[in-house]
């Protein structure tokens, strides 16, 4: 959707549904509220989200400039997106959407860490068999997993995180939101981001985060 297009369905024009690209990695709390904002954002104006995976393990491989915390973090997130991974080369991209609100409302919601546990019981959720939880200790996905990692940070560069969106040749990270907003807020603010993100030269608008990350 260009933004034109956006301004004309903010005003009640129809228009047919366009599709959104949005890479998530579910260890990253930002991603969660961006994402939670997109399933609204679905509700207020005529697009459909296609959830791919990307990792902050992949992006910050090998790093030594990192701290201790911060690289155990990491260490701990290879596992949910082989997971997704496995899931999605055994039963298709679809499953993602529920697969990522199962994992993401354990993990960031309930406050739980990633572990067989979790897996199991968001798999389960998901509607998926239990044994792809055992895809968190091999490295057998990690060649899917790079690439569909390097497909959407290859649309915006590598100073960027998770999420990344691409809709209709127009891709960016972010929007970085808390809480996420909902109803009509969340179409605006769609139509909003379409609208810098789509013009010829826009790189970054940004300011220091003075907000936790509210997830209810």
């Amino acid at each position: 959707m260009t933004p034109t297009e956006a301004a004309a369905t903010s005003q009640g024009v129809a228009h047919s549904q366009d599709t959104v690209d949005f890479w998530f990695d579910p260890l990253c709390p930002w991603a969660w509220m961006t994402s939670r904002w997109m399933l609204e954002v679905e509700k207020t104006r005529p697009v459909h989200t296609n959830f791919h995976v990307m990792s902050l393990s992949v992006l910050n491989d090998g790093r030594d400039d990192l701290p201790d915390s911060y690289k155990e973090l990491l260490e701990r997130g290879w596992g949910p997106v082989r997971i997704a991974i496995a899931a999605e080369q055994a039963h298709g991209p679809e499953v993602l959407r529920d697969l990522y609100t199962a994992l993401g409302t354990k993990h960031h919601v309930e406050g739980r860490e990633f572990d067989k546990a979790l897996h199991e019981e968001a798999l389960e959720e998901a509607g998926l068999p239990l044994d792809l939880a055992q895809a968190a200790e091999s490295t057998d996905y990690d060649v899917a997993l790079r690439a569909s990692h390097r497909e959407g940070i290859d649309l915006v560069g590598q100073d960027v995180g998770t999420p990344v969106i691409s809709v209709d040749g127009v891709a960016f990270f972010g929007p970085v939101v808390s809480p996420a907003p909902t109803g009509e807020a969340a179409g605006k603010l769609w139509d909003g981001v379409l609208l810098v993100a789509g013009t010829d030269g826009f790189f970054e608008l940004k300011r220091t985060r003075t907000r936790e990350p509210v997830f209810v």
